[in-house]
C-alpha cells in the first residue's frame, strides 16, 4: 500500500486531488499536466486496491481511500518541511516544542533556513524587524538579551503594537543590574507585557508577528547558532501562537523591575 500511494507521483497526485471531493477526468488530467494514456493505468492501480472508484468519468476516494489520504497529507507536509534542510533539522534541538505541537510540524509549511553573513550574525533578523513595525503585535520567547531590545520594543509600541515578551530569570537578573533604566520606561506602557518562564527553555528565540515566524534553536551540543528558520504562512503563524500560549500560561508576569 505504501508503494501504491507513494511510488508513483501520478497516483499520489490523484489521491491528493480527490481529497476534497470527486473530480472529472479532465480536471485530473489538467491538474497533473498529463494525458489519458499515461494516467489511466495509474488510476486502475488505485481502483484495484480499493482506494478510488468512478462512475461516468467522475472519480472519487473510497472510504479506505479517504482514511489513507487523511494520514498522507500531514506526513507529506512534515516531509516538505524537513526537506527544506534536513541537516539543519537533524543538528538542532527541538525538544522545547511540546509533543502535541511537534506532531503538527507540517503546519510550518514552506519555510527557509536563513544563514546570516559574518557581518550580520549579531543583528536581529532584518525581515522580521521590518515587518514588525507594520504589525499589530509582536510575540517573543527569548533566552538572551540583545542591546537593541529597548529601542526595538519602544518603536513597536509607538506604532501601537501589542508586545508580549517571555524570557528567563537569568535575563531578568541582567536587566535589573545593567538595563533597569531602559526597561523601566517600557513598563510604563500598557502595550508592553513582560513575563518570566521558569520552564527549561532549550532554545535561543521564537519571534512572530502578523507576517513572519522566526525559530532559533540550539544545536545538539548546546552551541549557539546564528542560523535560524523563517516561516511566513498563516498556518505557521497560528502554530506559533499555540506554542507561545503554551509557555505563556505557566509564565509569571513582571510589572516592574
Amino acid at each position: 500500500m505504501l508503494d501504491v500511494a507513494f511510488k508513483s507521483e501520478k497516483r499520489k497526485g490523484v489521491l491528493l486531488l480527490l481529497q476534497d471531493g470527486a473530480k472529472k477526468m479532465d480536471y485530473l488530467l489538467k491538474s497533473l499536466d498529463t494525458n489519458r494514456q499515461a494516467l489511466l493505468p495509474q488510476i486502475r492501480i488505485l481502483e484495484e486496491h480499493y482506494l478510488v472508484d468512478h462512475y461516468n468519468h467522475i472519480y472519487r476516494l473510497t472510504d479506505i481511500g479517504k482514511l489513507l489520504v487523511d494520514e498522507m497529507v500531514p506526513l507529506l507536509g512534515i516531509i516538505e518541511v524537513l526537506d527544506i534542510d534536513i541537516d539543519y533539522w537533524g543538528n538542532h534541538q527541538f525538544d522545547f516544542i511540546p509533543p502535541h505541537l511537534f506532531k503538527r510540524m507540517n503546519e510550518l509549511q514552506k519555510c527557509e533556513v536563513v544563514r546570516p553573513s559574518h557581518t550580520d550574525i549579531h543583528d536581529l533578523n532584518k525581515t522580521v524587524m521590518k515587518t514588525s513595525f507594520k504589525s499589530e503585535f509582536q510575540r517573543a520567547i527569548c533566552t538572551f538579551y540583545h542591546p537593541h531590545f529597548p529601542e526595538f520594543f519602544s518603536g513597536l509600541m509607538q506604532n501601537n503594537a501589542d508586545v508580549y515578551f517571555i524570557t528567563t530569570p537569568e535575563v531578568l537578573d541582567k536587566l535589573k543590574t545593567e538595563r533597569i533604566v531602559e526597561f523601566e520606561k517600557l513598563f510604563e506602557s500598557k502595550l508592553f507585557h513582560f513575563y518570566v518562564s521558569f520552564a527549561k527553555l532549550n532554545l535561543l528565540a521564537i519571534v512572530f508577528n502578523n507576517y513572519h515566524l522566526l525559530i532559533r534553536p540550539l544545536k545538539h551540543d548546546g552551541e549557539i547558532d546564528s542560523n535560524h528558520i523563517l516561516c511566513s504562512s498563516p498556518m505557521a503563524l497560528e502554530w506559533a501562537n499555540d506554542l507561545f500560549e503554551y509557555y505563556l500560561k505557566d509564565s509569571t508576569r513582571i510589572t516592574e523591575i
